[in-house]
């Protein structure tokens, strides 16, 4: 039994240095084992990291694109030292737009852009890149070839990198097509100097007017003081001529100051449009003047050439636009005549007017002659509202109007209405 006992503890004890040999040598991997696991949760860490900064730099290049795209820029770059310029994107909306071939040289680009602003955009850039300069800004014409139209485009630049010495290495910039803007500018410089040129002329108008409407009336009121006081039946006649041209000429200026009011109201009333042939009108119109005419010993007739039209507009409101050609050729024609006619084409015709009169400086025998108080003699009665009324009633019928002259030989003027 002794001798049992001994064998079994024997046994155990054995075991036991078993175990702990095991735990022993099972130390160093757990250790190392830990060891692994730290590391691979720093570079999980460092993974997760880098893997954030690189989503923020691709937010950051998809938000500078974005940005380029609204922005309809281009951006391009300068290395100094070569005297080269690239483009890195372009979106400008315009494709006719200068974009340097690879490689391509500073002086090649100058040779694109307007003479005009072409050394001022040369002083700019140049100082720039000498550091003379922070940044650069231009606003100028260029073309995107020697045979392309010229375009407008607005500059930015700025220095990306120096050198050891201080002296710029490399040049960025953007450039934008502003053509629309320009010509919002454009337009808005010829609104303000078109409104106070006409704030000028209203200004002689109101001015002129007062004279205008004077002397007829003081010659009416005047006559029929005196026709009483008559000695003869020829006098009296005489007087009462007189006394019908100054009231025929005062209501003539009323009806002006009338019609232009309606007209820029927008009061044209109703727009009656019917078939009718020009001969019998041209003859109302040569009637209508005929008595003036004789008097100045003018001569009125009708182009004899021309075939019989018919012609599809409103009568009154072409009526009147003749009635004001014909007042205004009898009164600058002192020889000669006065010819109604007209001209088809294919799509329209042209009813004109032709005196013999003194005609029209060529200075002043363009489209500014049919705007409001336009007068080409100031010492000739008038208020200069005749041809705009023309100009607005031809709009009104969907045609339009015109002149043609020659100085000291006669004028002619027309409007042209579609068939």
């Amino acid at each position: 039994m002794v001798i049992g006992l001994d064998i079994f503890l024997v046994d155990v004890s054995s075991l036991m240095r078993i175990d702990v040999m095991i735990w022993v040598a099972g130390i160093p991997v757990v250790f190392f084992l830990l060891v692994i696991l730290l590391y691979q949760v720093r570079q999980y860490r460092q993974l997760k990291v880098e893997l954030v900064q690189l989503a923020a730099i691709n937010r950051h290049s998809i938000e500078y694109e974005l940005v380029l795209k609204a922005m309809k820029l281009s951006t391009w770059r300068i290395d100094v030292a070569e005297g080269v310029v690239s483009y890195e994107s372009d979106y400008r909306s315009k494709t006719n737009s200068f974009v340097p071939q690879s490689g391509a040289t500073i002086d090649g680009m100058y040779d694109l852009i307007h003479i005009d602003d072409r050394d001022t955009v040369r002083e700019a850039l140049t100082g720039l890149m000498e550091g003379k300069y922070e940044d650069y800004h231009q606003k100028y014409r260029a073309q995107a070839s020697p045979s392309s139209p010229f375009y407008w485009e607005e500059t930015f630049a700025t220095i990306d990198k120096y050198d050891i010495d201080g002296n710029p290495l490399t040049i960025v910039g953007t450039s934008m097509r502003i053509d629309e803007q320009k010509e919002i500018e454009q337009a808005l410089i010829d609104a303000r100097n078109h409104a106070e040129e006409s704030d000028r002329l209203k200004s002689a108008f109101l001015a002129n007017i007062t004279h205008e409407v004077r002397t007829p009336l003081n010659a009416i009121v005047g006559f029929s003081d005196v026709l009483p006081m008559a000695q003869s039946e020829e006098e009296r006649n005489e007087l009462i001529k007189l006394i019908k041209q100054n009231n025929a000429h005062l209501l003539r200026l009323f009806d002006d100051m009338m019609n232009i009011s309606k007209l820029e109201a927008g009061n044209q009333g109703e727009i009656v449009k019917d078939t009718f042939e020009l001969t019998p009108l041209f003859r109302e119109l040569a009637d209508k003047y005929l008595a003036v005419a004789l008097d100045k010993g003018l001569s009125i007739s009708l182009d004899e050439t021309a075939e019989p039209v018919l012609v599809h507009t409103d009568r009154d409101r072409l009526k009147e636009i003749l009635n004001q050609y014909m007042n205004n050729a009898v009164k600058f024609t002192s020889t000669g005549g006065i010819t109604l006619g007209s001209d088809k084409t294919p799509s329209s015709i042209r009813i004109w007017v032709r005196d013999t009169g003194k005609g029209i400086p060529a200075d002043k025998c363009n489209e500014h002659l049919f705007e409001r108080f336009v007068k080409v003699d100031d010492f000739v009665a008038g208020t200069g509202l005749g041809l705009s009324i023309c100009r607005s009633l031809a709009d009104v019928l969907g045609g339009q109007v015109g002149v043609e002259s020659v100085y000291g030989q006669g004028s002619t003027f027309w409007v042209e209405v579609p068939l």
